[in-house]
């Protein structure tokens, strides 16, 4: 029997891929026209979002508390490079290893297009995608730190229904050896060059044990296409971990026996700083954060008003949110609406503010999920900005 024989029957008895083990070409994809192409293609008006060139941060004051998910159109952007137009008929995923039951070479590698990806059965999960810096700019502000990266506030991050494929339906008919531990996902996108150095593709491994769990091949987010810039035809998602470990425009994935590595969980992604050990551990598990649905430094009126914001955690639902209105001199438990948690979606939750007082006040808001994990007051300090999660002082003016 041979081993393209051998896929084929696995497939089409898993999931009725035809041809499914047929070698294919390498992927074929396309930049935009033009060498002064944008690094986003989507629109990024300044009302819902911060600009950045490469990246494009939401803001918090476009968020609107009636819409639990947050549409594509106003979801932040992180881009290495620039966003590639692919040719979703000409697309396929390579599948390689010497993970895989019967070891293939990457130039020997499985190609599956997008047709044979949507005959296995579709799988829907809500959950929040977020950048692994997010928050980063409070290094500086609130804690007087410097770190490097791009200075996001709280805004990159969204609650999106990801639809696509499982990806253990995917490997099941490939079947994985019985000592495979690593998975690495590589994107489409251009050679990210930094420093005069070209890490290559961003590519990021992540183990066997999460591919098998609740990994998603996802072609698909609340209900419509992936957009270009979210990784249009088909992207990784890894619910719950840094968005990195998300690989937009999936290009290929090598199953291994040996654990593989790369810049992003070697060099990047990781905790670095006189507080951490070299070999410090790369970056999966988001931890808890909160925001308030307002703009920094919003001005608000001088009577009754409620309040609202919304809190995640990489690792479960929300349990409570305590909230200060006063800078951190008393705290009460905010109203959670734990309708709004949806899988592994963020929670929302409000707080009746009955008396404002003119003048500058600092909201606070402080959230705990279901592992125990409590937002600290500080967060732990690393060079490249990664996890604050600590609890942020929110600005507002009250005006008579």
């Amino acid at each position: 029997m041979t081993t393209s024989a051998f896929t084929r029957r696995g497939l089409l008895a898993a999931a009725a891929v035809a041809g499914g083990a047929a070698l294919a070409p390498t992927s074929t994809w396309r930049l935009p026209a033009s060498a002064a192409a944008p690094a986003i293609l989507k629109p990024t008006p300044p009302e819902w979002f911060t600009d950045f060139g490469t990246n494009a941060e939401m803001l918090w004051s476009s968020v609107d508390p009636r819409r639990r998910l947050t549409p594509q159109s106003r979801l932040f952007v992180r881009n290495h490079t620039r966003t590639p137009v692919i040719d979703p008929a000409a697309y396929t995923l390579r599948v390689f290893g010497d993970g895989l039951a019967t070891p293939r070479a990457e130039d020997e590698a499985l190609s599956l297009t997008l047709a044979d990806l949507r005959r296995l059965p579709c799988r829907e999960v809500v959950a929040v995608h977020e950048c692994t810096g997010n928050g980063r700019s409070f290094f500086a502000s609130q804690q007087g730190q410097t770190v490097s990266g791009t200075a996001w506030t709280l805004g990159a991050v969204g609650s999106v229904r990801w639809s696509g494929v499982r990806l253990r339906d995917v490997l099941a008919p490939l079947g994985l050896a019985p000592d495979a531990v690593s998975v690495q996902a590589t994107g489409l996108d251009d050679p990210f060059v930094s420093g005069g150095t070209d890490y290559g593709r961003v590519r990021r491994p992540f183990p066997v044990a999460k591919a098998l769990d609740d990994a998603i091949l996802a072609w698909g987010m609340n209900g419509e296409d992936l957009l270009p810039d979210h990784g249009f035809p088909l992207r990784l998602v890894l619910p719950g971990w840094v968005g990195i470990a998300s690989i937009k425009w999936l290009g290929s994935l090598e199953v291994s026996r040996t654990e593989l590595t790369s810049p992003w969980n070697t060099t990047f992604y990781r905790m670095t700083g006189p507080d951490w050990p070299a070999d410090s551990p790369p970056l999966t598990v988001n931890p808890v954060r909160s925001a308030w649905e307002l703009a920094r430094d919003a001005v608000l009126p001088a009577r009754p008003v409620t309040l609202t914001g919304r809190s995640w955690s990489g690792a479960g639902r929300i349990r409570r949110v305590s909230v200060s209105l006063d800078g951190g001199a008393s705290w009460r438990p905010a109203a959670v609406d734990h309708r709004s948690h949806e899988d592994r979606g963020w929670t929302q939750w409000s707080v009746r503010w009955a008396r404002p007082r003119p003048g500058r006040h600092e909201l606070l808001a402080r959230a705990t999920d279901e592992q125990g994990r409590t937002q600290p007051l500080v967060a732990a300090y690393n060079t490249q900005g990664y996890f604050f999660d600590a609890v942020v002082r929110h600005p507002v003016q009250v005006v008579a």
